[in-house]
């Protein structure tokens, strides 16, 4: 992370100052949080640190204007300047991933999957079924052609990747409203490898034959085959819907290429645009030129008026992604995850699948004797930042679980290497062979409550200090 500039270091001062002096808590917190994070390590594979100028661009004007509509087709006056960061947003988006529409108003990742969703039922059910009952537009319809119309759009099936397999609760999980909204099966992965099964899946999708096949994770520490995707959706008749939000940034930086390059094959892809990304907290949807007319009508379809000032801080993010530095960046992620996974291994640690390729690993806790929510409670204790996580076939349960997820996004930014990487992994490993499940009052053995031993927790920190002072962030801003 460059150097802050004695302009840059004097502005964030003064915004904290004016924000001081009218509720002073909330300056303190906002330092506060910048020194929390300067002094942990920060291993959750969704987070990381967005530049100087794009957090700068998040606290605009642009924030006060409603702007419900598309580019040039606005439900309110005055949005001139609004269309024109809209537009520069998703022209970035189109020429760092090559796709030929963006769509860059959602607000989130769940956000964006919902937008298409909608969009692809409304492709695939809403067109047809308005033809076959003979109207021109849903405002065509009586009241009985909208029971029709909802009971079809009610049947549609989706099949994504299952949760504890490394899938995302928006893949059709039942607690999430995509698992409400259509029928829906997962598929999972090889119980002896963890891998995706593609003959298997293949099978299973001709059996269930999905209105739409999602390929994607959260938590699945390898590449997937985008173009074998491509092959299964095709012969079930299914569009391929990509949920890239992990990965996005390794997909810009030209790591994932080929038939590992989603927006190569599938109909629709949606992202984040932080986590690897590196840019404000939101989402977006990329898709072939088939999708886009009804992709922009997801406000007000499914989301309220666009954030401006966040779709001008995207904007300020894709730009940072077309250049030569993020692909080094990008490299390094991927070269640093392989670090961490082989530090972790020639130290006796059990990995999902049994190593990486791509930005994070997912570590097996049960060989230390812990369920995911102890070695997550007594790493944070020395100040390592991680997430429980489930693994597959987890007899935890996804409360307690027997994973942690790490990432190597955030602290790639920070400039750690791979060495870096191999001492997160000795730390990692030291607190976890330390960390003691504690029995329940119950006499059963507790899922949550540890003890870990006397020392580990300070010379675990001691030593992340050494490490997080070599990489400041943000150096050179003292607020």
């Amino acid at each position: 992370m460059s150097q802050v500039n004695a302009e840059l270091n004097s502005a964030y001062k003064t915004i904290l100052n004016v924000i001081g002096g009218i509720e002073p808590r909330i300056a303190e917190a906002t330092r506060q949080e910048l020194a929390d994070q300067r002094a942990s390590l920060k291993l959750i594979a969704s987070e990381n640190y967005a530049s100087l100028p794009v957090l700068a661009t998040m606290g605009t004007w642009f924030s006060d204007k409603y702007a419900e509509g598309t580019v040039g087709h606005r439900f309110y006056a005055g949005c001139q300047n609004v269309d024109t960061v809209e537009s520069v947003a998703a022209e970035h988006a189109r020429n760092l991933f090559g796709a030929e529409y963006a769509y860059v108003q959602p607000h989130s990742g769940i956000d964006a999957n919902l937008v298409a969703y909608w969009a692809i039922l409304a492709n695939r059910i809403e067109s047809p079924a308005l033809e076959q009952l003979g109207a021109k537009t849903v405002n065509d319809l009586t009241e009985q052609d909208w029971e029709t119309l909802r009971k079809t759009f009610g049947e549609q099936r989706v099949m994504g990747m299952a949760l504890d397999a490394g899938g995302h609760l928006t893949h059709g999980f039942r607690h999430n409203i995509s698992g409400k909204m259509f029928h829906q099966r997962s598929y999972g992965t090889d119980p002896e490898t963890g891998l995706i099964d593609y003959d298997k899946l293949r099978r299973d999708a001709k059996e269930f034959k999905p209105l739409i096949l999602i390929a994607g994770y959260s938590a699945y520490p390898r590449r997937v085959n985008f173009a074998t995707m491509r092959e299964i959706a095709d012969e079930v008749g299914a569009v391929l819907m990509v949920d890239m939000a992990h990965f996005a940034g390794l997909v810009a930086g030209k790591i994932f290429q080929g038939d590992e390059n989603p927006i190569a094959h599938a109909d629709v892809v949606t992202t984040t645009t932080h986590k690897s990304l590196r840019g404000p907290r939101g989402g977006m949807v990329l898709s072939t030129k088939e999708f886009a007319a009804d992709i922009d009508r997801g406000c007000p379809m499914v989301l309220g008026g666009p954030l401006s000032h966040m779709m001008a801080a995207k904007a300020v993010a894709l730009a940072e992604a077309q250049t030569a530095d993020f692909q080094t960046y990008a490299q390094n992620v991927a070269d640093n995850a392989q670090s961490l996974a082989e530090g972790f291994l020639k130290r006796g640690g059990k990995l999902v699948t049994g190593g990486t390729d791509n930005h994070l690993v997912l570590l097996d806790v049960t060989t230390f004797g812990l369920t995911g929510r102890q070695a997550e409670s007594a790493l944070l204790d020395a100040g390592v930042v991680t997430n429980r996580n489930s693994i597959p076939q987890d007899p935890n349960g996804a409360w307690y679980t027997s994973g942690v997820r790490l990432g190597t996004p955030a602290l790639t930014t920070r400039g750690f290497t791979g060495e870096d990487f191999d001492r997160v992994a000795e730390l990692i490993v030291d607190v976890l062979e330390n960390t003691t499940p504690v029995t329940a009052s119950t006499g059963k053995p507790g899922k949550a409550k540890y003890t870990l031993a006397d020392g580990v927790a300070d010379r675990t920190k001691q030593a992340a200090n050494e490490l997080l002072n070599n990489h400041p962030l943000y150096p050179g801003l003292e607020l």
